[in-house]
Formats: structure tokens, sequence, C-alpha cells
């Protein structure tokens, strides 16, 4: 059994605030998400684990970008997003 046949992938774009740590300037960035939403109904050729494994599982969300480049003209360097939070549970 593979994720995609429990789970409903789309794509969302969701917007932070980060500090860019090169010219120390905020902003709002656009953080590109894969939201996995649990399907309605139990796919039919599932295991009784597979089963089981269904019903425990949650919606969720994985972080698609790492990098952002700083919206300053005179920076545009790349940084690191500053989280170590790349799962969000819906």
């Amino acid at each position: 059994m593979h994720e995609r046949d429990i789970f409903d992938e789309r794509q969302e774009i969701k917007k932070a605030a980060f500090v860019c740590p090169h010219c120390r300037e905020r902003n709002e960035y656009d953080i590109r998400w894969l939201t996995r939403r649990k399907k309605k109904n139990v796919p039919k050729n599932l295991g009784r684990d597979d089963r089981a494994r269904f019903e425990k599982s949650r919606d969720y969300m994985v972080r698609v970008d790492d990098q952002l480049m700083c919206k300053n003209m005179r920076c545009r360097k790349r940084f690191e997003i500053p989280s170590f939070q790349t799962v969000v549970f819906i």
C-alpha cells in the first residue's frame, strides 16, 4: 500500500514573516506546502493491517520550500527557513 492510496495531495501557499540573517530586514514570504488529506472512503483493496493503518492516519502538511531569497533588492541572498518544523499535523 502506498500513501497515495490513503491521501489526496494538493499544494498550498501560506504566508510567513521571516528576517533575513544577512541584511536583517523583515518581509512576508510565500511558503509552499504539500497538503495530504485522508480520503473519505476506505479503499477496497486494503488488507486488515492496511485498514488499521488507514484508520490511524491523520491529515498533515509537508513543507516543500527549504530556502528563501531575500526580497531586499540590495541583498537578494538565499537563506534557509529558520525552523525545524517541516511536517505539521492538521
